[in-house]
């Protein structure tokens, strides 16, 4: 072997263990996202946009979350007015009983002073005032009066419930109204979106015991990155895998805006292995249908905003066009999905 050769076969292995660290490290989910998230690039960042997507559907959902609270409340106290009303109508023949007894005692002018008034309102106040009326009677009259007391309590809790709903939908469409105004100056047309009846179902996240969605910390380890994302993320994320969408993920970025520095946010590539061109074809399928995914499980996973093929989701607004701020497949979202949570 000439000294010349033996000189070139250490700068071959070197080469060689080079590209293969490189082709590892492409291949491992979120390695290249972690070390360099200049890999996907900024994905668009606008002020505004920051700031439309972050307040105005977080505040939408809260509305959101508030008004099925609310909802469920008016249910509940119609509920307990239905019985309410019932036990006015069970006591009512008891009532008729109480004049039978007195007709047959002699009180007959008392029993013709209640049976004769002008409303049922009336009759508990003319009822208080009779002293002829034996005990037992008017344990039933009390009966009757407090079952008409805690109707009228209800009625009123009802009536207050249904202002906060109005709030609450109040609240809602100012939301809209902000988030397709700002929308409307990147884009912001209404468009079909991705949406399929068909997706796969999710697990849901918990929520808090209000109904809404508590704020979470970035306390749980990242299975795409070296770094963190909070519980739902996480969530969110297995579920999306447990649908079948394995492939490239990474969520955790210690930098930059939206929510990926808070561990709320993932971008799912639509290739197996990393981030690259405009998605066609099959790869463009997978990412239509996870899109699709998202939304239509968005109450149960928690979702803030959904990206995918120059379109945007927000439970404000539905599917908008959406048009990056550098026009690239990393800012136009044209081969990967992002997925927010709040």
């Amino acid at each position: 072997m000439t000294g010349s050769t033996r000189q070139r076969i250490p700068l071959a292995l070197a080469l060689i263990a080079a590209f293969g660290a490189l082709a590892g490290a492409s291949l491992q989910p979120g390695a290249a996202e972690a070390d360099s998230p200049a890999v996907l690039g900024d994905e668009g960042d606008t002020p505004l946009l920051r700031d439309v997507l972050e307040s105005t559907g977080r505040g939408y959902l809260q509305a959101k979350s508030a008004l099925a609270s609310t909802q469920a409340r008016q249910a509940r106290i119609a509920a307990e007015l239905r019985r309410v009303e019932a036990r006015i109508t069970e006591l009512r023949p008891r009532v008729e009983q109480v004049a039978r007894a007195a007709y047959r005692t002699g009180r007959i002018g008392p029993v013709m002073v209640l049976l004769h008034s002008g409303s049922a309102d009336e009759f508990l106040e003319r009822a208080r005032g009779l002293e002829a009326v034996a005990l037992r009677d008017n344990e039933v009259l009390r009966s009757l009066r407090q079952a008409r007391e805690r109707a009228a309590r209800a009625k009123l809790a009802l009536d207050a419930e249904v202002a906060e709903e109005r709030r609450q939908l109040a609240i809602m469409l100012r939301q809209k109204r902000a988030a397709e105004r700002a929308l409307a100056q990147v884009g912001g047309a209404s468009t079909g979106g991705f949406v399929s009846a068909t997706s796969p179902v999710a697990r849901p996240a918990p929520r808090g015991a209000d109904g809404g969605w508590p704020a979470q910390s970035c306390g749980r380890p990242d299975p795409t990155t070296s770094g963190c994302v909070t519980a739902r993320t996480l969530h969110a994320y297995s579920e999306a895998r447990r649908a079948g969408f394995t492939r490239y993920t990474s969520c955790y970025r210690p930098g930059g805006p939206y929510e990926h520095p808070k561990g709320r946010a993932c971008d799912f590539s639509a290739e197996a292995g990393g981030f690259r061109g405009d998605a066609t074809g099959g790869n463009r399928t997978y990412g239509n249908n996870l899109a699709a995914f998202f939304v239509r499980n968005a109450d149960r996973l928690g979702v803030l905003y959904v990206i995918w093929y120059r379109q945007i989701w927000l439970p404000t607004t539905g599917w908008k066009s959406y048009s990056g701020a550098h026009g690239d497949p990393s800012s136009d979202h044209t081969n990967h999905v992002h997925l927010s949570l709040v």
